[in-house]
Parts: C-alpha cells; structure tokens; sequence
C-alpha cells in the first residue's frame, strides 16, 4: 500500500483535525480485525506471538490489542520478550561477523525459558516472568512477576523476535501476528516513492530516542545500519509465519514528524549520512502538521510523546 503525497497535502490544508481523525479511525478497525481473529483462535492456544522491525509501534499496538480483547471480554495480558533476555556474558554471546556482540540475535534471549513458559500458560500452570535490567544488562529473577492464565484468558508476548521459527517451531498453534510500517508516500503525479516506509521508521527512532532519551539524530543513525542489518537476518524472513499482518503506519505521520524530526536532521553534520539529505529533500514536499491533532492515544504518540501508554 502507498500514501498519495498530493492528497496529504490537500488534507492538511484543508481539514488537518478531520484527517488525523479519520486516519486513527482506521488504525482502531485495524485492532478490532486482530483482536477478533485472536478470539476465534483462543480455543487454539492462549499464546500470541506478535512481532516486528524496529520503530514499528508493536508496544502500543500490543496494548490496544489487549484492550479490545477485554472490551469483548477476554482478559488479555501483554509481556514484553526483552525481559527474555540472558544476562550478557561476553564469553557466550553471539557475534557478528566483525567479532562484536551480535545484540540484534534471538540467541541473545533465553528460548529455552520461553517456550516452557508458552507450554506452562497453555497448561494453565503459573509462571514468573523475568525482568530484565538494560542499565545492567542483566536479568533479573527477584524481580519477576508471576502469571496465571484462566481457561479464557490470554497473554500477548511481543517482540522483534516472536515469530522466529526456533519459537514458532514450538509453539506452532499460538496465533502470530506480524506488525510493521508498509507503506511509502508517493507522487502519483510523477509516479516516484518521496518517502519509504523504513524512512517512516527510522524517524520513528529518532524522535523518540530524542523526545524519551534526549538523545540526537546521529545517536539512532549510528546504530541504524546494524537494526536494519539484524531485521535482514532475523526478522523478515520469518514475517510469512504471521496468521495475519498489520500495517502500522499512519498517513498523517510523515506530516507530524516533520517539524520535530527536520531540526534534528539538519543538526546532523552535511554529508555524513546520505540517508539524512534524501529524507529532507522528501519532507520539503510534505506540508507540516501541529501535534495538538494527534489524540492521547494514537499510536504516533508512542514516538512523538503525550501518549496515555506513557507509562508501559
């Protein structure tokens, strides 16, 4: 799917609030669709595996998810897999080919501990999921939470590496579900992408590293290529695993970064990234939208800040 530049702009200008309303109007069908299917399937297994590249809203999505699901009453519970992973030791964890700690490998997490907590839920048996503490890199067992599930309850376990076939392989009646922002903005007109969806992403970043860790644009930039370079290796190969797959983006994103994420870009010395000089000659095509039309609780806000998800 594509965004049409010109009918953007044209909403922009003529009915910005009306348009940021519609567009997360259709994100919540988006939810309602997922969150239906997930019903018919909890007979299945009481696990649902959701997955994802970088910066594609996979916690906010998880968590309306789980809401709709309770909505039509289904007690849902969402558990981040980070907290999955093993405490580095430098002697056992993988590497990339230039010899460096591969953090991007689903061998940095704990599968083995997975699965037998899949196994367990689906049993009905309690589990305790883990904590994992970044500042430390290490995970935590005094910190765990237990959980239980009922005989109608279900948990969402998000992650970008949910749907890798060493977790799947074992757990193949969990329904999984594939998240990722799809879809690039075009001029129609001139038949030519202005902005690609990893672009979509990458600002994503950028912004929130920014707005939640005071952070600049070359911090995100840095650590890009490796992102980009782990989603090669070890997500996208196994999207075709999904039950279904769920655009995130939003049309009205491209407009509503570009106020917040243009100075960031311009602070980022001329010439160092190539990808920077392609995104703003992209985004002087793009009228800019105030954030005041972005609602609480619309998935921009995960990357733009002033979400009612602040707090997960």
């Amino acid at each position: 799917m594509a965004y049409s530049l010109k009918q953007l702009n044209e909403a922009i200008r003529s009915d910005p609030q009306a348009f940021v309303d519609e567009c997360d109007a259709a994100f919540h069908k988006k939810v309602e669709t997922a969150a239906q299917k997930i019903a018919d399937h909890r007979s299945e297994s009481h696990i649902i595996l959701l997955s994802g590249p970088s910066g594609s809203g996979k916690t906010t999505t998880a968590l309306k998810i789980e809401e709709q699901l309770e909505k039509i009453g289904i007690e849902t519970h969402t558990v981040s897999m980070d907290n999955y992973f093993n405490t580095v030791d430098p002697e056992t964890a993988p590497r990339n080919r230039e010899g460096a700690i591969d953090y991007e490998s689903p061998f940095c997490l704990d599968v083995d501990l997975l699965n037998r907590h899949f196994a367990m839920l689906d049993r009905g048996e309690t589990i305790h999921v883990p904590k994992y503490e970044f500042a430390r890199q290490m995970r935590s067992d005094i910190m765990s939470q237990p959980m239980h599930l009922g005989p109608d309850e279900l948990a969402i376990f998000e992650g970008i590496h949910a749907l890798n076939d060493i977790i799947v392989g074992k757990n193949p009646r969990a329904f999984k579900l594939y998240i990722a922002a799809r879809s690039n903005l075009r001029d129609e007109e001139n038949g030519v992408t202005v902005f690609d969806h990893a672009w979509l992403r990458l600002c994503r970043r950028i912004v929130r590293d920014y707005q939640f860790r005071g952070s600049d644009a070359v911090f995100t930039l840095k650590m890009w290529p490796n992102v980009r370079r782990g989603e090669k290796l070890y997500i996208s190969p196994y999207k075709e695993n999904a039950d279904l797959m769920f655009d995130s983006s939003l049309a009205f994103e491209f407009a509503v970064l570009k106020p917040m994420v243009v100075p960031l870009l311009e602070a980022v010395p001329a010439g160092k990234y190539e990808v920077v000089d392609d995104m703003l000659k992209a985004f002087d095509q793009i009228e800019a939208l105030d954030s005041k039309y972005v609602a609480p609780d619309s998935l921009a806000r995960e990357f733009i800040g002033g979400s009612t998800y602040d707090n997960h």
